[in-house]
């Protein structure tokens, strides 16, 4: 095993355990360890550090495996890493109401670039990093063994892999039986039809289970805007307890048929309910124009800021998108926003509402706050795996 050679005076963040080590902190590699080799990291005087995938492609050129110099990583390393992610789950599979979750959840479950989504009988695997790509073999088998699926399909994100020096992915079936158009799914007891091979990122956003059903309990009696509303998270849990109108709005065709859909699957078909296919700043504007005004509004943009050099241009647009949503309120109606953005943080994105609410003339309390659920863990090593947050507030 080749070993890399940090810098002097760089080894702080390897011994608290944060996964990533950028490459001004490398000095040299004692050889030429090809992408996605497992390297020795070793201080400046030659001491072990840990293990870890090495890439002199991407900014982040050790993403650290192991700590513990004993410890052989070969192929029952990721097979117990693999079956420790899942076991780690078993209590929201077992309830009965949800069939689909995260199993893995790339550092925070110790395998840096792989992630692996459940919908019913299919999993969903995404490989990010090239030390991933190289044991992606004995991962399949494992998933395989482990869960026996139907089928698993490959939704690796290309532009996260060109970071790594990565071509596209191959794409399509790894191993099994191509998925239907749409798998049937249950979350919180309401079921969902996932098109898995064009849905976007791994299919369905399971990150928000937690947060639909507690939203939910908020708008029974109400009229509610649901925007980027997806295939209808948000919109089928407010249906479900009895909100009287849901508008719910997205730019994606494909979105607005499978809500359509998922509407159908779970019987919940009204008049009172809208679906429009729209850019949702636009609409937001028509609907103020039109004095068209709501008791609840949900925002779950996409990620605005993908790296910390993005975040003012996205607080400048997070602002933008709730101030026109504060004036489509009621008085005492209540905003449900979210930011998917790793880079921006709870108390930036508290700001950056308090800024909405000072220019949209209105007074705001946060009364919840919502994060990401329990299969989506944070290690306490690596806080940047805090990506979703969200607050739920009282426009005055």
């Amino acid at each position: 095993m080749i070993d890399v050679v940090l810098k002097k005076g760089k080894e702080k963040a390897v011994l608290q355990r944060h996964p990533w080590l950028f490459s001004g902190a490398v000095e040299r590699a004692k050889g030429k360890p090809a992408n996605g080799d497992i390297v020795r990291l070793v201080d400046a005087t030659g001491k072990f550090l840990a293990y870890g995938f090495y890439n002199n492609q991407s900014r982040v050129a050790l993403r650290l495996l192991e700590w513990n110099e004993g410890i052989e990583i070969n192929d029952d390393w990721f097979r117990q890493k693999v079956r420790t992610a899942i076991a780690s789950r078993s209590n929201i599979l077992h309830a009965g109401q949800t069939d689909t979750c995260r199993l893995i959840f790339s550092e925070a479950d110790y395998l840096p670039g792989l992630i692996v989504d459940k919908y019913a009988d299919h999993l969903s695997l995404q490989i990010l990093t090239s030390g991933i790509e190289n044991n992606k073999a004995v991962i399949i088998d494992e998933l395989q063994q482990l869960l026996q699926p139907k089928g698993i399909f490959d939704k690796s994100d290309a532009s996260s892999r060109e970071h790594e020096g990565l071509g596209a992915s191959s794409g399509g079936i790894l191993a099994g039986e191509h998925p239907p158009e749409l798998v049937q799914v249950k979350e919180n007891g309401l079921t969902y039809g996932i098109n898995i091979a064009e849905g976007q990122k791994s299919g369905f956003y399971c990150d928000q289970r937690d947060n639909r059903r507690i939203l939910a309990e908020h708008t029974a009696g109400k009229k509610v805007l649901d925007c980027f509303c997806y295939t209808g998270g948000f919109t089928l849990n407010s249906l479900k307890l009895g909100a009287a109108s849901v508008t719910s709005v997205d730019s994606s065709a494909l979105a607005i048929d499978t809500l359509q859909k998922n509407i159908v699957l779970n019987g919940l078909q009204s008049p009172q309910h809208q679906a429009i296919q729209s850019d949702v700043n636009k609409q937001l504007r028509k609907f103020k124009e039109e004095g068209e005004m709501f008791d609840v509004i949900v925002l779950d943009p996409p990620k605005y800021a993908p790296s910390r050099s993005a975040l003012d241009r996205a607080s400048r647009a997070y602002k933008d998108l709730n101030r026109i949503a504060m004036l489509l309120l009621n008085k005492g109606g209540l905003l449900a926003t979210f930011s998917c953005s790793g880079a921006m943080d709870i108390n930036t994105f508290k700001q950056v509402l308090a800024w909405a609410a000072l220019d949209a003339g209105k007074e705001v309390q946060f009364i919840y706050q919502f994060c990401q659920p329990e299969d989506h863990p944070v290690r306490a090593s690596f806080p940047e795996g805090e990506y979703l947050k969200g607050l739920l507030c009282r426009v005055l």
